[in-house]
């Protein structure tokens, strides 16, 4: 009864006290209202997730202007020329979960917009669980306006960067080229990205110049560059050449005046840049050079004391050398001095110089000159040379006329210019850089007076050996001519030929060196059906240097240059060789 009435009595007081009097009654009710409101916000952050996040989990590219974007540095020539630039441009992005009717929006779009892919287009635009895909990158103000006019639901328009190239395919190899997303691929672009290169700059900024860096400076002359190109074309055309090539190099700074590739490309589309024959050919590949690498086996036995101008060599017969015979193309058949052996191009002379001074002797003098490593230059086209598995004699005698050892062409013509410039070998460079600072870690491979000896028997070659086609009369040119036979599937082709010229002006006070490559040149009439070198690749680069020594503020000389002060010439009245 008690606890009936108890129960009853409490009951009955209840409405009394009031709910709003009962202190656990509000607290139950705040904690209600705080969970709603996190609720509420978890919601709303859910939603958001969902229009960043794409159906795959991974964020999304939102079509959202940005302020700005990565940009690259301006690279000019060394003259301030513009070789590449940016500019802004408008890219069309889609988002597909936008778009009402799908099979309309892609008739509009290559109705109006021809080089786009329909079934590309067509995933694109099914692609329910993106909220942004490009479309098209880098439209013109005038498409972007008819594509406005369209009105298409779901399409939008967003700033971009693009990297330009004002002068096309000149100096392709050099300057390299980007991707869609400004990332550098080859040349001097991919050395830029791995150097610290790049800036971010606003697309909104009325004046981005304030903060833009230092542009690039190359030490490439466009004006060298396309007439070194043009001449190239040229002789490929003339020769029916499978590709031509050539580099044009300070002696004195290492600097790298002009270099052409051809085939080559045009880096505003680098898709062209993807065939095989594209390369670049001057570092990106190693070639045996043939002849050439005389002049570093003439450098090697002046330079070491085995040889001078008064010595001689049996080139009356064949060099046999175990079951190899080594013989002369179109050989004197007599006893040649060292001079003769230079400008007649003799193999057996060559390799008598090599097998008296010794293996050890021979690959040290090579090591010093470059010829087994790998060339380190700002482009990141780069091949290792290929040596001898084994250096016995016949590899020591093919070494010294230029088979049997592999090296990429700027080797052989950083090589040159030390054998020209007085003994010293600099590091070439295809950025622009002062002569005293080039010198610093520059280092001696020759004596002065080998390199002296070494220019009078360029000049001579010119006057009177197998590169007189080079000759052009003012400039003091000399050089030496090369040819080596291919090597296919193993095995050395007779009738495919890589034909060089290695040569530098003014000899009588050398600042140039010049390197010009034909790959397989044909014959002609004109060259009494031959395809060495001296019929080609010299008088190209003839006409090469007829065109850039003014340019480059070379005076012509017209007195007679057969001797020059401080060099012994040879005896003109009597034979070379007794």
């Amino acid at each position: 009864m008690n606890y009936r009435a108890g129960t009853d009595h409490a009951i009955h007081e209840a409405p009394h006290r009031g709910a709003g009097n009962d202190p656990l009654y509000a607290i139950k009710r705040a904690r209600l209202v705080l969970i709603a409101f996190i609720a509420g916000f978890c919601l709303i952050g859910l939603r958001l997730g969902q229009l960043t996040l794409g159906g795959n989990g991974r964020v999304a590219n939102r079509p959202i202007e940005p302020d700005s974007a990565v940009m690259r540095p301006e690279i000019t020539d060394r003259s301030g020329r513009l070789l590449a630039t940016n500019v802004k441009v408008v890219s069309l992005y889609a988002d597909p979960r936008k778009i009402i009717d799908v099979d309309e929006a892609i008739e509009l779009l290559t109705g109006h917009l021809p080089d786009l892919d329909a079934a590309r287009l067509r995933r694109a635009l099914t692609m329910k669980n993106r909220a942004f895909v490009w479309l098209k990158r880098g439209i013109s103000p005038a498409e972007k306006t008819m594509l406005h006019d369209l009105g298409i639901p779901g399409m939008g328009f967003r700033d971009e960067i693009r990297r330009v190239y004002p002068m096309g395919r000149l100096g392709a190899h050099v300057l390299g080229f980007v991707d869609i997303d400004l990332r550098g691929l080859a040349g001097l672009e991919y050395y830029l990205d791995h150097r610290g290169r790049l800036f971010t700059a606003s697309l909104n900024d009325p004046n981005p110049d304030h903060h833009r860096p230092e542009a690039v400076k190359l030490a490439m002359d466009m004006r060298v560059q396309y007439a070194l190109e043009q001449e190239l074309l040229k002789a490929r055309e003339k020769f029916s050449a499978a590709a031509a090539a050539g580099v044009v190099l300070d002696i004195n700074s290492g600097e790298v005046i002009a270099m052409v590739s051809l085939p080559d490309f045009d880096p505003n589309d680098p898709t062209e840049a993807q065939g095989k024959d594209r390369i670049n050919r001057i570092t990106g590949g190693v070639y045996e050079m043939g002849s050439t690498m005389k002049a570093v086996t003439v450098a090697m036995a002046l330079d070491e004391g085995i040889g001078d101008f008064d010595t001689t060599y049996d080139a009356s017969r064949p060099l046999r050398i175990g079951r190899r015979i080594i013989h002369d193309y179109h050989g004197k058949n007599r006893i040649l001095s060292l001079p003769e052996v230079f400008i007649y191009s003799s193999n057996i002379g060559a390799a008598e110089m090599a097998l008296e001074i010794g293996a050890d002797r021979q690959k040290a003098f090579l090591e010093k000159l470059g010829f087994f490593d790998k060339p380190r230059t700002e482009l990141p086209e780069s091949a290792s040379p290929l040596l001898p598995q084994r250096w016995g004699e016949i590899e020591r005698a093919t070494v010294a006329f230029g088979h049997g050892i592999a090296v990429e062409p700027l080797q052989l013509a950083v090589a040159g210019a030390a054998l020209m410039n007085g003994g010293m070998l600099i590091a070439p460079t295809f950025l622009k850089r002062d002569k005293d600072i080039a010198k610093e870690p520059a280092r001696r491979v020759v004596s002065a007076e080998t390199s002296r000896k070494l220019r009078y028997l360029f000049r001579l070659d010119v006057l009177e050996g197998s590169a007189k086609k080079a000759d052009i009369e003012g400039y003091r040119i000399g050089g030496k001519t090369g040819t080596a036979e291919k090597v296919v599937d193993g095995r050395y082709v007779k009738t495919q030929r890589l034909a060089n010229f290695l040569g530098g002006f003014p000899m009588d006070d050398p600042r140039y060196c010049v390197l010009v490559i034909l790959d397989n040149p044909q014959a002609l009439a004109e060259t009494y059906e031959f395809t060495t070198s001296g019929w080609n690749a010299a008088p190209t680069a003839g006409r090469v240097i007829a065109r850039i020594a003014p340019m480059l503020g070379v005076v012509p000389k017209f007195d007679d240059d057969t001797a020059w002060p401080g060099n012994k010439p040879l005896d003109r009245a009597q034979p070379i060789a007794q």
